[in-house]
């Protein structure tokens, strides 16, 4: 008889293939519509925020009323300190509408050349029935539910496998950013202490090294996101990670909210630190999903043993 098996695995790695991408230009196209959304409203602010630098630092009012009653230099440096926020923040958030459209446009051209791909496994699938049927009808039909119910296994184990090495590269990148944040808050301590200009400028370099990974980290949870798009979670766990997308917003708005207080610091540790407790509660539930489809693989492949041995 023909090798049907052999070929159907080719088709359903490239069907699994196909409805991955499907589900991840979904979620892409979705987060695409948040992500410009947002870029628009934080360019406006970011000019409104320059706009108020600017006002201060020319010949306007605002900055005659400050010089008046000798606050305008903590003006100024309040206003740049928030310009510098709105700045950081909108950059960021143009980046991540480049890199998506970037990823939608690389997928839909792959899903392009998948496009015919059901219909051959179709068609493919219902001769090997036929043939089976016909050398021995007692256990045909049963025999290709069970080997297409092990490709569809195999096939979200992959899913799985990836979605858990994308987490593991997030939680590196957490546990980086976490360091770099422990490193200002003991620089931090000892700027209040009285250590300073060489403690407030090493507190600010860690700062910035947390802000440079803050970039990487929010394209990691982007794609650990995408990956968990077409793996069957439960639907809390889904809803959690649609929070990693705002992620930097709310980190920047902490790290800036009032750049020489400690408490900043503390406040982006807490945020940091939540986001990785998700990170590491759904890392568990993947490999727990995968152990049980372990498990039933096994199993399948134990009954198909037995069917052909019997045969």
């Amino acid at each position: 008889m023909r090798d049907y098996n052999t070929e159907l695995n080719a088709l359903q790695e490239k069907l699994a293939r196909k409805g991955k991408i499907e589900s991840m230009l979904r979620s892409l196209r979705s987060q695409l519509t948040e992500l410009q959304a947002e870029e628009g409203r934080l360019s406006t602010q970011r000019s409104k925020e320059q706009a108020d630098v600017d006002r201060l630092e020319k010949n306007s009012l605002a900055a005659f009323f400050y010089a008046a009653i000798s606050k305008k230099e903590e003006k100024l440096d309040k206003e740049k300190a928030e310009a510098y926020a709105a700045a950081v923040k909108h950059d960021t958030a143009r980046r991540q509408v480049e890199a998506a459209e970037y990823d939608i446009h690389a997928l839909e051209t792959e899903l392009c050349d998948l496009s015919e791909v059901q219909v051959k496994y179709d068609r493919l699938f219902a001769e090997k029935m036929d043939a089976v049927k016909l050398e021995n009808p007692a256990f045909g039909d049963k025999l290709c539910h069970m080997e297409n119910r092990l490709g569809y296994i195999a096939a979200q184990k992959r899913e799985i496998d990836e979605a858990i090495s994308v987490g593991q590269g997030v939680l590196r990148q957490i546990a980086s950013i976490e360091g770099s944040l422990d490193s200002a808050e003991g620089w931090g301590t000892w700027d209040l202490l009285g250590g300073g200009l060489i403690s407030d400028l090493v507190k600010h370099s860690h700062l910035d090294d947390a802000q440079a990974q803050i970039n990487d980290l929010q394209d990691r949870l982007r794609r650990y996101h995408t990956e968990l798009a077409d793996v069957t979670v439960q639907a809390n766990v889904q809803a959690q990670v649609d929070g990693f997308l705002r992620f930097a917003d709310y980190f920047f708005d902490g790290l800036f909210a009032d750049w020489a207080v400690l408490d900043s610091i503390h406040s982006s540790q807490q945020q940091i630190g939540s986001t990785r407790c998700q990170v590491e509660d759904i890392q568990g539930k993947l490999e727990g999903m995968k152990s049980v489809m372990q498990a039933e693989e096994d199993t399948l492949n134990t009954h198909i043993q037995e069917l052909v041995l019997r045969a």
